[in-house]
C-alpha cells in the first residue's frame, strides 16, 4: 500500500490536487481512497504566507519507490512548482511519500518511511481518514 500526502498554498490549490491525481493515476498509480481537505496555517513559510490545503491517499503502485518519486517530482513541475523549490516555502503543489508498499530508504533523495510524518497534523488527520491498517511503522 501507498501513502501520500499532497499539499500546496498558492493558486486553485483543490484544481492542481485534482489534476496531481489524473497526472499520477496516468503514470499508473491506482487511487483507492482520497481524504477530505484539511486546511491550516503556513508552518515555517514566508511572512503572511496563505493557508495550506492537505489530502492524503492511499492507493497502490507496481513500480519502486524511485520511480514513483520521479512521478510525483514530474506533477509538482508540471503544475507549476519550480524544481528548485526553497524548502519551507509557499508552493503551488507539494506531494511526499509517506509509506510505499513497505519499503525502507535512507538516500539524500527519499526517506521511507517518510521520517516525520507523525509530527505533522497536516499529515495525521488526513491520512487517518485512509489509513487500512497499521501500514505505516
Amino acid at each position: 500500500m501507498v501513502y501520500l500526502s499532497i499539499g500546496g498554498n498558492l493558486g486553485d490549490v483543490p484544481g492542481a490536487f485534482q489534476k496531481a491525481l489524473e497526472g499520477l493515476k496516468e503514470a499508473g498509480f491506482r487511487v483507492m481512497a482520497v481524504s477530505s481537505a484539511y486546511r491550516n496555517p503556513a508552518m515555517g513559510c514566508e511572512p503572511g504566507a496563505p493557508d495550506f490545503w492537505n489530502w492524503a491517499v492511499r492507493g497502490e503502485w507496481d513500480g519502486t519507490p524511485e520511480e514513483l518519486l520521479s512521478v510525483t517530482q514530474a506533477q509538482e513541475v508540471a503544475l507549476g512548482r519550480p524544481k528548485d523549490h526553497p524548502h519551507w516555502h509557499s508552493r503551488t503543489l507539494d506531494i511526499d511519500i509517506i509509506a510505499c508498499n513497505g519499503e525502507k530508504r535512507d538516500t539524500p533523495e527519499l526517506t521511507l518511511p517518510h521520517p516525520r510524518w507523525q509530527e505533522r497534523d497536516f499529515v495525521k488527520i488526513p491520512l487517518s481518514e485512509v489509513l487500512d491498517s497499521k501500514d505505516i511503522e
